[in-house]
């Protein structure tokens, strides 16, 4: 086998242990929170109900029906089996709806608001950055303060100040939701100005902090580079100052890129508390509802899927790195 190969075999292997562990979790941990899911379901559907037999019978049959009646070894075994055909269960909240139908739906959401937001972040706070370390001066010390401000402050701190002042006090904005509720989704333009409408704030939220964090990144990359010995040398060669910047600033990105790979791979689990601030019908509120309701399989199903996001974004990450590492590549040459 070849070192590559070596060193793909041993990748796969801690993550599929970290995944392992990870599906472990998944369904211990929601089985951990204090409280009984079947006793609140119950609650509500026998509100005024007197016969207390009746009310047994109610509360044994969802026992039985969810499978919380077996033992917790026994349901592990179950919960297993149902994942291994991609059966993540029925939702206890909204019985019957299986968990995998509410995160088809929830999915798109999630990556339609957090996708184009990390992508713009990304793109402007890299030009913000490169420009800081590159002019100095007035965009240096404009640009990383700035910068600095507005990283330091939480997605969700800046949703709520943004709810509050855009939507609930000048009214420019809907309070919450992904469209309005009278409406029906369709192809029509009503509907998509409906959803640009409800996507704005969620989508400036995290804009403007994913804009703070690139600006300070890019614009310490960039120092270190306009710093180091090739660019020195290059300029007593008299090479062109525009041309020793691009070969800086494309040094600089390496990083930088890095960064947006694992921010999209991670982007499902990403900024989930913007989502429930603004009542966005993305997997944070979906995963809010369900801790809410301690429903267990939609609880398990919103974590399962935002650890194999972060595990598949890594994995890729490594196995790039693998294939450009000149060590790996040393040692593939030695071989041959």
């Amino acid at each position: 086998m070849s070192v590559y190969g070596k060193y793909i075999v041993k990748k796969f292997f801690w993550y599929f242990l970290t995944l392992v562990i990870a599906v472990t979790l998944n369904f211990l941990l929601p089985r951990m929170i204090e409280g009984n899911p079947v006793s609140m379901i119950v609650s509500e559907m026998t509100q005024g109900m007197t016969d207390s037999d009746t009310i047994k019978r109610v509360y044994e049959t969802f026992l039985v029906e969810f499978g919380i009646d077996k033992p917790l070894w026994e349901q592990f075994i179950i919960y297993l089996k149902n994942l291994a055909t991609g059966n993540l269960g029925t939702s206890f909240g909204l019985y019957p709806k299986p968990v995998t139908e509410i995160l088809a739906s929830a999915v798109p959401w999630t990556i339609g608001l957090q996708l184009p937001a990390i992508l713009v972040g990304w793109i402007i706070g890299n030009v913000l950055g490169a420009v800081a370390a590159y002019r100095k001066g007035v965009f240096d010390k404009v640009i990383f303060p700035v910068a600095l401000f507005v990283n330091s402050i939480p997605f969700f701190t800046l949703a709520i100040i943004m709810l509050y002042v855009f939507a609930l006090s000048l009214n420019w904005f809907p309070l919450h939701g992904g469209y309005d509720y009278q409406m029906v989704p369709s192809l029509s333009f009503e509907f998509f100005a409906s959803v640009l409408r409800h996507h704005t704030l969620p989508f400036l939220s995290i804009v403007l902090v994913t804009i703070g964090g690139q600006a300070i990144g890019m614009r310490e990359m960039s120092i270190y580079e306009l710093n180091s010995d090739y660019v020195l040398y290059s300029k007593l060669l008299g090479i062109r100052d525009s041309k020793i910047a691009r070969y800086v600033f494309r040094n600089a990105m390496l990083p930088q890129i890095t960064g947006l790979a694992l921010s999209i791979g991670t982007m499902v689990g990403g900024s989930l508390i913007c989502e429930i601030v603004f009542s966005y019908p993305g997997i944070g509120t979906w995963m809010f509802t369900a801790i809410r309701q301690l429903d267990y399989p939609l609880i398990s199903g919103c974590t399962l899927l935002i650890a194999l996001a972060v595990l598949l974004a890594n994995f890729t990450i490594d196995l790039i790195y693998g294939w450009i590492d000149p060590r790996i590549k040393a040692a593939q040459m030695e071989e041959q």
